[in-house]
């Protein structure tokens, strides 16, 4: 694996749901922001279908309360949601001029998503959202870029130089976080109402300490959190 190129300014995070990034990118996000680097959230839902014991309607502003202060422990002020369905989003059209326009928004240099593989590492399968979020956002970084798709949505933004997407098989490059673990946790804590909703007992310390430290290993660095790099 190769450390990942930090000659940008610029990145945009497009995840599914509130959580998806505090599981291993937000570290990477305290790093880059630490180095001054703009960074934004786009999410497609507010998690509103993600905890069994509260309805939709009460858990769609816990969360998105939730990921507003887990962004902001990392340095992240601009978070939008696109209000798609939780659990019900499709790879289409609507999805794609919403993710291109969001692109338009921020002009990024680098893309930061989520596996939109079938299975997590060959084994439990992906959920759908992640699926056809993952795929659309790398369709959007092409859309946003043409300037006859969407004219309504603004001036074509400059092309993605690199999209790098989290957790998936054969990851390219890495990202040392040893000194950005601990805003990592903190960032996922803030998702108390998720947390305490899986009924688990998940410690989010400990989860994240271990695949860092893992991945760490493969690349010979305390704590390392990896990506896989397409470009589009």
């Amino acid at each position: 694996m190769e450390q990942l190129p930090e000659d940008f300014d610029r990145a945009l995070c497009i995840v599914a749901h509130p959580d998806d990034l505090e599981y291993g990118a937000a570290s990477v996000v305290a790093r880059w922001t630490a180095q001054g680097k703009a960074v934004a959230y786009v999410l497609a839902t507010r998690g509103e279908a993600g905890i069994d014991g509260m309805a939709p309607a009460e858990c769609g502003p816990v969360r998105e309360a939730e990921e507003r202060a887990s962004a902001a422990v990392v340095g992240v002020d601009d978070v939008r949601f696109l209000d798609h369905p939780d659990g019900l989003v499709e790879h289409g059209l609507p999805l794609r001029r919403d993710l291109a326009g969001a692109i338009r928004w921020w002009r990024p240099e680098v893309v930061v998503t989520m596996n939109h593989e079938l299975t997590w590492f060959g084994g439990s399968v992906n959920h759908s959202d992640h699926r056809a979020v993952g795929v659309a956002a790398l369709d959007a970084c092409r859309d946003a870029n043409n300037r006859w798709l969407w004219p309504e949505l603004g001036e074509p933004s400059p092309p993605v130089q690199a999209v790098y997407v989290c957790a998936m098989d054969g990851p390219t490059h890495y990202v040392e976080v040893t000194d950005t673990i601990d805003a990592g946790v903190a960032s996922l804590r803030e998702h108390r109402a998720y947390i305490d909703g899986l009924g688990t007992g998940f410690d989010p310390d400990a989860f994240l300490r271990s695949n860092a430290e893992e991945a760490g290993r493969d690349v010979g660095v305390p704590a390392a959190v990896t990506f896989t790099r397409l470009s589009v």
